[in-house]
């Protein structure tokens, strides 16, 4: 019983291992992913954020404090 279990867990490990490599994942395009993102952020506030301030104030004026 002791021959089996080492021979499984051996094989296991080797198994585990070989697979690592495999899933590195991508790198690169999530990198891609998150600057496209960014940029594209900040483009819209660039774009909307006269109408932001707008909005913002118009909100601000409305509250009625006691």
């Amino acid at each position: 019983m002791n021959r089996l279990t080492d021979h499984l867990l051996r094989a296991w490990t080797r198994r585990t291992l070989a697979l690592r490599g495999a899933e590195r994942g991508d790198v690169p395009g999530w990198v891609l992913i998150t600057v496209m993102t960014a940029g594209l952020v900040t483009a819209l506030w660039l774009v909307a954020e006269p109408a932001l301030k707008g909005v913002f104030s118009s909100a601000v004026s409305a509250v009625k404090g006691p």
